[in-house]
């Protein structure tokens, strides 16, 4: 009998965990957008609430507070941007193929995560006050570099990249690429008068990315 009521208690704790989790997650999609369109001066934690169906408290529970819930969105945007950055499926490619394919992917991810572009620069527009905060953002930035470093490595000893060239730097240069073509899309598509977001102009652009940073790589 004691053990048939444990074991109910503990489905019911589950089920009230993977409730808790789905909230958290919900607020965190719903959060995302919001920060990114209105950025964290014109977020509202009564908009989030209404828009997940939980409550300003629920929120504050959970992330102490709207600078709290930013963070939270930061932190979750920097953490799957890493990990496309530094796949280690890529060690199993050669090196110049492992070098397109960490341009393509970065490339891929901002256009399909334009919110992602949208936090950076509000972000940025506050300086940076609040990424710091962000657990972990400085050694996922190290594993970063370090796989870029070992594709030049092993592109150098191969005879396919010139030596000398900062990872750093190499990084600073595709991220700013790849973000161009999804925070300057709407003023260039109209100064210029060419779509940035079909389908066509896209695949155009990613290639042109990728054969611009393996030529500043290429021996």
């Amino acid at each position: 009998m004691a053990k048939a009521a444990s074991t109910k208690n503990d489905a019911a704790r589950n089920s009230r965990a993977i409730e808790a989790e789905e909230t958290r997650f919900n607020i965190l999609e719903v959060a995302t957008a919001e920060f990114a369109d209105k950025g964290l001066s014109g977020a509202r934690i009564d908009e989030i609430a209404e828009r997940t169906h939980s409550s300003k408290r629920m929120i504050y529970y959970y992330f102490g507070g709207k600078e709290g819930l930013y963070r939270a969105v930061l932190e979750r945007a920097y953490t799957a941007v890493r990990e496309v950055d530094a796949d280690n499926q890529r060690d199993r490619l050669k090196p110049d193929e492992a070098l397109r394919d960490v341009v393509g992917a970065t490339f891929d991810y901002h256009n399909q995560h334009p919110e992602f572009v949208r936090l950076v620069m509000n972000e940025n527009i506050l300086r940076g006050a609040h990424v710091g905060e962000v657990p972990g953002i400085k050694e996922r930035n190290r594993k970063v570099i370090d796989h870029l470093r070992d594709i030049l490595a092993r592109g150098v000893a191969a005879g396919h990249f010139r030596e000398g060239i900062d990872p750093v730097e190499l990084h600073m240069t595709i991220s700013a690429l790849c973000f161009y073509n999804v925070s300057n899309r709407y003023t260039f598509s109209f100064g210029f008068e060419r779509d940035m977001s079909s389908a066509k102009a896209l695949a155009r652009r990613r290639a042109s990315v990728i054969d611009v940073i393996e030529s500043w790589c290429r021996r």
